[in-house]
């Protein structure tokens, strides 16, 4: 007999009424925290072992199961703290949190492999952690220890070349990484032009770095993100740690506001060197300081605010030239709110600002320029099953840009006081995303994120015939700028150009038993904001502008499979990933393009494409006294800007041609080995490709100059850059946990002095005549120490 439609909807309700009910399901929820600071722990495993479910804390040390009713094991494990077990009757919603103590002792097997186990499960893949005890460990230039120069160790990941700012991914450019220090963004990561990071160490409490499979939450940036968190602050007692070192010192201080319920957090730090400069006759100058705070207070049970904020400056100043100031500035007040203990909520009110500053005294002006956004965001974690999850939320960010005010320095300077036309954006978005379980063995995460952006005035827009900014001269065939024909003036909030985008996302793993697992993840990602960079100046020229009529938003697309294996008990794992990334739409210069102070910066991009595709390989030893790994990619980077008709050649006649960030070959080698109670040693080891450059292949005479020729673009390299690091940490009193502890650390970087090139330079041999190639240098062998306290 037929059922009628009705009565089969009927029928199918009580069926689901019924197994409700027969199988009861109750929630535990709660926080995971250090038991000593209070601090809460990122990350930490809750897992239940009869059911092989379990949930990681988030960003806040939240998590939540929902599980069927029953007496249950929960296994609590976190590397580097020892583990809770404890029997738990779940007839009930039941908020538990739980506190774990730092183990100085060898590991327990089961921290080690409920991580790796739950790495094998999870859908999430090309992302990398490291923790900060780990960085701590690698020996760094100077002695300082230094967050960029730990994951440039990690595959898929280069520097820009010796003595570089920023970091690039996947053969992708340094402003196609978003960097966010507790979800404010950071413009430039460097301190000294690449040779520190702007992230003090004492400070830190967790960072990913997003490769690939990015979550639907970030968005504005087509290579990666990489996601740091300061610590909360101790809100049990008052701690001071921090080092002296050769170049820079720092100290940082945290402590209750109001015990166990609120804390404050604040740290310096600062480099002198160009003190004992004063001492001489060099009358140049080098030097940064920062600043990171925050305060978190616990109103109850549901509710935390938390407010953070870092300030940070370079001063570079070469006498009689130039003296160049940039740096950041963020504040972010953040407030958690428990709707329910399946139901979590982050909002935020950020502001970010990027300060770039150059003073030419042989011209005699002074160049400002720099980037403001205010970000508004709402995050939303549902924790609706054992199975699934849904993370979803809402965010705006409105631009401030000024691409320069010109003031004279003197009064016989021949340049007139100048504001560049200020630009002006909006950026919404929305996201949902699910983290999905289907089966013991397949795990999925997949997502949408809409993005918009408005270009705004108010705005004096050029006019171009047939809408070109760049002409191409048949003649010469070359491209020149283009002569506006006339211009528009768009008044306060107007809408100049606007832009929408789908970015999908998703990632997939298969677990082939409790060892080995396969993924797969895709991902796209559109950028917005172009950073226009002279990477070639003395001080790279840092000027960052919207999406227009003109610069289109670059578009990333990117596809990643995995293979993932622990063995031998976990002692190892590996991480194998290739990977395949396009971009479109990313800027590229015509020849001659000049960067300062030009208020027209269309007349000099085109719109090009990008791609890059390669092997990741990583070995890790995860337990043991002797820890680290070994990591290879081999990649390729290319660019190509072709030709907008027929008659044009484009870039580079057209072709493709190997990027500035195309590293072929990367190794990689970090080791620390525990030689005793009081001694820890550390080694790295680096080598690279070298990086793209262009030759002059010839010269010609021209009214008695000698005016090189070039070929193709990036058609040559620089020789290729490795060098080795060792460093030994000496701790006196290793067993003391209370009171002054103390320790020293012996590093020498760049141990057989190897003179890796930051460029060729060509010049005329005086006494021969010749042409030579001159390389150019920053750094040797580099011997330092440093004493690091806390109390």
């Amino acid at each position: 007999m037929q059922i009628k439609y009705p009565h089969s909807i009927l029928i199918l309700a009580l069926l689901f009424i019924n197994v409700s009910f027969a199988q009861e399901r109750y929630t535990l929820s709660g926080t995971v925290s250090d038991a000593k600071s209070n601090e809460t722990l990122i990350g930490v495993n809750v897992y239940i072992p009869q059911l092989g479910v379990g949930a990681a804390t988030n960003e806040y040390g939240f998590y939540s199961l929902t599980l069927p009713k029953g007496n249950y094991e929960v296994v609590v494990s976190y590397v580097g703290f020892g583990t809770v077990s404890e029997s738990i009757d779940l007839n009930q919603n039941i908020k538990k949190n739980y506190f774990l103590s730092e183990n100085f002792e060898a590991l327990q097997e089961v921290v080690i492999t409920e991580k790796t186990k739950s790495n094998i499960r999870k859908p999430e893949m090309s992302v990398n952690k490291l923790s900060i005890e780990t960085i701590k460990k690698m020996p760094v230039i100077l002695g300082e220890v230094d967050v960029l120069k730990s994951i440039l160790l990690l595959p898929g990941v280069t520097n820009a070349g010796e003595g570089a700012s920023g970091f690039n991914v996947r053969g992708g450019g340094a402003d196609q990484n978003l960097i966010l220090l507790d979800e404010a963004t950071i413009f430039n990561s460097s301190h000294v032009f690449g040779f520190f990071s702007v992230f003090n160490p004492d400070a830190i409490k967790d960072l990913k770095l997003y490769k690939g499979g990015i979550p639907s939450r970030f968005g504005g940036r087509a290579s990666s993100v990489l996601d740091i968190y300061q610590k909360d602050g101790n809100s049990k007692d008052f701690h001071m740690n921090g080092g002296i070192g050769l170049i820079s010192s720092r100290i940082l201080a945290e402590g209750p506001l109001v015990k166990d319920k609120g804390s404050f957090l604040i740290g310096g730090r600062a480099s002198y060197a160009h003190l004992f400069l004063k001492l001489t006759d060099n009358k140049n100058l080098a030097y940064f300081y920062d600043l990171n705070t925050k305060l978190n207070y616990k109103l109850n049970s549901n509710n935390n605010l938390y407010l953070s904020g870092y300030f940070g400056r370079d001063v570079f100043k070469l006498s009689g030239s130039f003296v160049n100031t940039y740096g950041n500035a963020t504040v972010n007040l953040r407030w958690n709110h428990l709707y329910s203990d399946k139901l979590f909520s982050n909002f935020s009110l950020i502001y970010s600002d990027y300060y770039y500053g150059l003073q030419l005294d042989f011209v005699g002006f002074k160049y400002d320029s720099g980037i403001k956004n205010y970000n508004i965001k709402y995050d939303f974690k549902n924790y609706i099953s054992e199975k699934i999850k849904l993370n979803y939320g809402i965010s705006g960010i409105y631009y401030d840009f000024n691409p320069g005010t010109i003031n004279p320095t003197t009064i016989a300077s021949a340049i007139n006081y100048r504001q560049l036309d200020r630009k002006y954006a909006f950026e919404p978005a929305a996201y949902i995303e699910a983290e999905h379980k289907l089966s013991k063995k397949l795990s999925l995460m997949y997502g949408l994120r809409y993005s918009l952006f408005y270009r705004l005035g108010s705005s004096e827009v050029n006019n171009y015939a047939n809408n070109q900014a760049v002409t191409y001269n048949n003649e010469l065939k070359i491209y020149e700028k283009g002569v506006p024909i006339s211009s528009t003036h768009y008044g306060s909030n107007a809408v100049i150009a606007s832009f929408n985008n789908p970015e999908p996302r998703f990632a997939a793993s298969y677990t082939l038993n409790e060892n080995q697992s396969v993924k797969l993840s895709y991902n796209r990602m559109a950028q917005y904001l172009q950073l226009i960079s002279n990477t070639s100046s003395p001080t790279p020229l840092d000027v960052w502008t919207p999406s227009d009529k003109f610069i289109k938003p670059q578009i990333a697309d990117q596809v990643a499979m995995g293979y993932f294996r622990n063995f031998h008990n976990d002692d190892y794992s590996i991480e194998t990933e290739i990977f395949y990334k396009k971009v479109k739409n990313r800027i590229d210069y015509i020849d001659g393009a000049d960067l300062i102070a030009n208020d027209a910066l269309e007349q000099i991009i085109l719109n090009g494409e990008m791609r890059s595709h390669g092997l990741e390989f990583m070995l890790r030893k995860n337990t043991g006294t002797l820890t680290g790994w070994i990591s290879y990619t081999l990649s390729t980077s290319e660019q190509r800007t072709p030709g907008r008709t027929a008659e044009e050649i484009g870039i580079n006649y057209g072709n493709w041609y190997k990027s500035a960030y195309d590293k072929r070959h990367n190794v990689a080698v970090t080791a620390a080995y525990s030689l005793s109670k009081k001694w820890e040693l550390g080694a790295n080891f680096a080598l690279q490709s070298g990086q793209p450059v262009t030759y002059p292949n010839g010269q010609y005479q021209y009214q008695g100059i000698t005016v090189p020729s070039y070929g193709a673009r990036n058609d040559a390299r620089l020789p290729a850059y490795h060098h080795l690091d060792v460093a030994a940490t000496y701790t006196p009193k290793p067993d003391k946990k209370k009171g002054w502890q103390s320790e020293w650390v012996f590093s020498i970087y760049n141990l057989y002095n190897r003179q890796n090139a930051a460029s060729i330079n060509f010049r005329q041999n005086q006494d021969t005549g010749a042409n030579e190639a001159v390389r150019f240098s920053i750094f040797g062998m580099v011997p330092a120490v440093s004493y690091n306290f806390k109390f």
